[in-house]
Parts: C-alpha cells; structure tokens; sequence
C-alpha cells in the first residue's frame, strides 16, 4: 500500500484539500489520507469499512464540485454502469481538480500474462485463455475508462508497470513480473493515469 500511497500523494493537492476515494475497499488508503490532513470521503458499495459509505459513485449524494481531487485505485475497472458513474465523477470534482488512476488494463492481460500469472498461484484455475476471455469480458480496460472519462477530465497517458503481482499473488513477485516485462515475455498491464477536471 505506500508505493500506491506515494503515487497517489505525489498527485494531490496539499491537505487539507477534499478527496474523493472510489472504490475504497475497506479503507485503508482513505484513512492514510485522513491522517496526512486531507478531508476524504470513501465510498464502496461492497465495503464493511468502518469509514467507507457503502454507496455506488453514481448514487453518491455529494454537492456539485464539492471535492477537490478523486481518486481511483483498481476500481473504476468493476464501476458499473460505467457512464452514468463517470457523469457522476465529474460532477463532483471541481473544475481543475484531480483524477488519480491506479488500474489493472485488462486490454493488455494476454494470453502470456494469463499463463504468468496462473503459474505463479500454482493451482488449477483454468487456461490462460479462459481467464483472458472472463477478464475481458467482465472488466473495462483503461482505453474505455479514457473514453468514458473524456468528457470532464484530460487525462494523461498511462505509465505503465507491474500488475499481475497485486492480484492474489504478493509483493515479493514484483520483481519477477518486472524482469518478465523488461525481458518481453509479458505485457506491463498496470496503468497509472492522472487528470484535470475540464
């Protein structure tokens, strides 16, 4: 969590500024965040978080450009319905304020990055090209998020890194993913993106 905690500081403005966290999980970025000085708002409609509002972004009821930055760490991928929810975002942040994406592109999650995966979890969980196809089908990749996005933030291009190691593996894979991807066995399928409100 604080090499995305970093990322995500790095592009926030200064406390006691109003954040905005989607997809919040249980809470702990947003109360790293609160403990820094900023005024967060988290929202999950899955989370029992203590601190987390169990609402889907499109249903929050929150004043037009009441948040100074939003932020989105491997969530706006499951946001559904994904255009209305979009709409909803960029209500909610004030012109000029900041989007920041931390996402998993499924677009990117091959058939190499499936068989990487699946051999580092060691267990049978099907075929590498299964799990792309149920991927692919039940996820937005972040070239429509950008789209969706579009209308209310200019979003930068996505930096690219390491994924695969955060999703039920551990952190002492990462430097394995980043040798494969350096070596091109696998295609990086992080994506890290950051934006202004329009």
């Amino acid at each position: 969590m604080s090499e995305v905690a970093a990322f995500v500081r790095g592009t926030l403005p200064p406390p006691p500024a109003r954040v905005l966290e989607v997809g919040a999980g249980a809470g702990e970025l947003a109360a790293l965040l609160a403990d820094a000085g900023y005024d967060v708002v988290a929202i999950d409609p899955s989370s029992g978080g203590e601190h987390v509002r169990a609402v889907s972004l499109h249903e929050l009821d929150e004043p037009a450009g009441s948040f100074d930055a939003a932020v989105a760490v491997l969530s706006l991928h499951h946001v559904h319905p994904l255009g209305s929810s979009c709409r909803r975002l960029g209500a909610l942040v004030r012109r000029g304020g900041v989007l920041a994406i931390d996402e998993f592109d499924v677009a990117r999650f091959d058939r190499r990055a499936a068989a990487w995966w699946l051999a580092q979890r060691g267990a049978d969980e099907g075929t590498p090209e299964a799990l792309v196809d149920g991927v692919r089908t039940h996820l937005h990749g972040v070239r429509t998020l950008r789209v969706a996005l579009d209308p209310w933030f200019a979003l930068g291009e996505p930096v690219r890194g390491p994924y695969l190691y955060r999703w039920k593996l551990g952190p002492e894979l990462r430097a394995g993913e980043e040798a494969a991807i350096a070596a091109g066995e696998i295609p990086a399928t992080g994506a890290r993106l950051v934006g202004l409100r329009r």
